[in-house]
């Protein structure tokens, strides 16, 4: 094992040893593992182990649309390099599989035997249709007749009519039907992805009453068993012999060949509808499907029989999403949480009052502690002040009606000048992103796609501003993306700045982004693919140094993923020249922490709770002269080396000393979302001795946070 290597092995003393490193997609799903452990965790409110357990099947999905679809194309190209683990990709795959099948059984075996019980218990009834009383069934037949059979469409698969198209993510039904003649047929019926995955058959069920109280019993049924029981009426004259359940997952990762494509929007336009039909990478089927239909699919759809994963209703977890979303149960839920608005925002009457507060010092914001509305009224003041010029700014995710958006078209309308860059390959909001792309343009914002070859991830918004006889540049810096929903859910961090060197390096980064630049430093932002992985090694070296001076040293570090052997390897060699090393990984971490003479000096933690913990934090101790980025990257070969990522130092006092000593200590000190990595690969969750203090790090930070730090420094 990993952990009794000692020094006295030589391929450990230079680091290149497999045993040194985790597997990348099983670092992945023992992630997802930690996410299906809050679904198990009977300390979280119902619903909230419920909405768990449906984020675990929608990751589930992505890991197998992206992750396993990439390692099957290797498969089947025959490609035999191995990883730094030392695997085959087809040894990979074969270990992926097992994995993934024992986490889908955890998971059911958590919803059938805890879960719906549990929820039975507190009125949310999840019910199968042969069970329903008479008049519940009476309103799933009324509203299949009334709602979804006009939605239906049978497509028929025999000589005059090809195996029919499946899209990505669907749920459908293999029907054998029999004619009167007694030729049976095959037919495929798609579940309706625009309607409800769960049918309520109460009017009560899943939201307030008319006279605004709130019903204490839900009563669902699952859509597909509603079409399967009134299946009959779309084939008349036919009997329907079979029914069976499949849900299929195609390969997403598409890949753009830029070099080819003359318009980016429309080569990804092409690529999202090639999306839905991409190679098929799972088909989810229930044990009762029997072999003969199996091998229609496998034949037809064109996979292996390790493609099939024989598991339980629901096929796709995801799903249950709509119980947490549609139930007003807060008593279910964790309490509601109103995040705050820093002082120094209180009272501003006026746009230019804005621009005022940032000039008194640099503005510190913790979301979701710290409310998101002071990054959109920092827009909305840049559209609205006569004396602002112009606003550039990089959109990676922005979602739904967007605020965002809408500051920036009102800036475009008032007159001024606006450049955005809209990253179209933002996996998954593609589409949106290309909506916003064309509304922008048609406000006459300027709108670049960004670097041929390279996804632009950072998160900057810059202002330049009349003032006196020159131009000051306003900039907000965020680990985070600009989504005014998923803030609310996601842990990030940002500032607001007119630091004269950072506004130089604001306008280098998007001349670089939207025009031609061979720029190779800036003064004090790290930039990927420019000088970013550079300065954070020389950073490390610099704590190394001090390590081997016999100063102090210490890194902590904070990011969602591990998975740069070459930053690994650094690690180990800090870790053994003495420097101690905090990791805070909330996913993918490719490091094997305490090994004996290699990483004894390593430590990693998770961090998985209410929140989505997605900040980036790089600390590092300087032998007391503490020095702190922040920023969109994570340590991953595509940040470091094919993103556009930028690194922001975090320079005023106050505001290091509230990361390092509360922030960063609370996250070291959590004992309650806590899980530790192991030199094995497997998590564990933190030890108490029972004289210490239960710290559950997001809500101490609901409960702490400062509202006055920004006024200090």
């Amino acid at each position: 094992m990993a952990a009794e290597k000692t020094r006295n092995n030589t391929n450990l003393e230079q680091l290149d040893d497999p045993d040194l490193y985790l597997n990348r997609e099983l670092s992945l799903l023992e992630f997802q593992r930690r996410v299906l452990e809050e679904a198990q965790d009977d300390t979280n409110p119902l619903l909230e182990r419920v909405r768990f357990i449906s984020i675990f099947g929608s990751n589930m999905d992505e890991f197998f649309m992206v992750r396993v679809s990439g390692i099957a194309k290797q498969v089947e190209a025959r490609y035999l390099e191995i990883s730094p683990d030392g695997r085959t990709p087809a040894e990979a795959l074969a270990e992926i599989r097992k994995t993934s099948m024992e986490l889908f059984d955890l998971a059911l075996d958590l919803v059938y035997k805890k879960l719906l019980p549990a929820l039975g218990k507190t009125g949310i009834h999840l019910i199968d249709y042969e069970k329903l009383s008479s008049a519940q069934r009476r309103r799933a037949d009324e509203y299949f007749h009334r709602v979804v059979y006009p939605v239906l469409t049978p497509l028929a698969f025999d000589p005059g009519h090809p195996f029919p198209h499946i899209s990505n993510l669907s749920l459908n039904l293999a029907v054998v039907i029999r004619d009167p003649k007694g030729n049976e047929r095959f037919a495929r019926v798609k579940v309706p992805s625009t309607l409800p995955n769960l049918v309520p058959v109460k009017h009560s069920s899943g939201g307030v009453r008319r006279d605004g109280t709130v019903p204490y019993h839900h009563y669902f049924v699952w859509l597909e068993q509603v079409i399967t029981a009134n299946l009959g009426a779309m084939f008349p004259g036919m009997e329907v012999v079979e029914i069976h359940p499949f849900r299929i997952i195609r390969d997403a990762d598409v890949e753009i060949q830029e070099l080819e494509a003359e318009d980016l929007l429309e080569s990804m336009q092409q690529s999202i509808r090639k999306r839905r039909f991409g190679s098929v990478v799972q088909v989810a089927i229930l044990d009762s499907m029997p072999s003969y239909i199996r091998q229609l699919l496998l034949e037809n759809l064109e996979i292996g029989q390790n493609d099939l994963f024989v598991l339980r209703s629901p096929l796709g977890l995801s799903s249950l999403s709509q119980l947490y979303s549609s139930v007003e149960r807060h008593d279910l839920k964790f309490p509601l949480y109103k995040p705050r608005v820093p002082i120094i925002f209180k009272d501003i009457q006026i746009a230019g009052d804005f621009f005022d507060r940032i000039r008194e010092q640099n503005i510190f914001l913790h979301h979701p502690y710290d409310s998101f509305e002071p990054v959109i009224d920092f827009l909305n003041a840049a559209a609205r002040d006569p004396q602002v010029l112009a606003i550039k700014q990089t959109l990676y995710r922005v979602g739904q009606n967007s605020p965002v958006v809408g500051a920036l078209l009102e800036a475009s309308e008032r007159g001024k000048q606006v450049a955005v860059l809209v990253e179209l390959k933002a996996r998954f909001d593609e589409a949106s992103n290309i909506e916003w792309a064309r509304t922008l343009e048609q406000a006459g914002v300027h709108v670049v796609y960004g670097l041929l070859g390279l996804k632009t991830h950072s998160k900057v918004a810059l202002v330049i501003r009349r003032e006196g006889d020159g131009i000051r540049r306003y900039m907000h810096l965020a680990t985070g993306n600009y989504n005014a929903v998923t803030t609310r859910a996601y842990e990030d961090m940002g500032i607001f700045t007119c630091d004269e060197q950072i506004g130089t390096d604001a306008t280098d980064l998007f001349n670089y982004l939207t025009g031609y630049s061979t720029k190779e430093d800036y003064q004090k932002l790290l930039v990927a693919p420019v000088n970013l992985r550079q300065k954070l090694e020389q950073l490390i070296e610099r704590e190394i140094t001090h390590a081997r001076k016999g100063r102090g040293a210490h890194l902590i570090f904070k990011f969602n993923s591990l998975a740069d052997i070459r930053m690994s390897q650094l690690l180990y060699r800090a870790s053994r020249a003495g420097v101690k090393i905090d990791l805070l990984v909330r996913g993918i971490c490719c490091l094997r922490p305490g090994i004996k003479g290699i990483s004894d000096n390593i430590t990693v933690r998770s961090v998985v709770g209410r929140y989505l913990e997605h900040s980036r934090i790089y600390y590092f101790y300087n032998d007391g002269s503490d020095e702190m980025y922040l920023g969109s990257a994570d340590m991953m070969p595509r940040n470091l080396d094919r993103r556009v990522e930028v690194l922001f130092p975090l320079e005023n006092a106050a505001h290091v000393r509230y990361l390092r000593d509360n922030v960063l200590d609370a996250y070291l000190k959590d004992t309650l979302r806590t899980r530790v990595l192991r030199p094995n690969g497997t998590y564990s969750r933190v030890s108490r001795d029972g004289k210490e203090a239960r710290l559950d790090v997001q809500e101490w930070l609901m409960e702490h946070r400062p509202g006055s730090m920004n006024r200090v420094g």
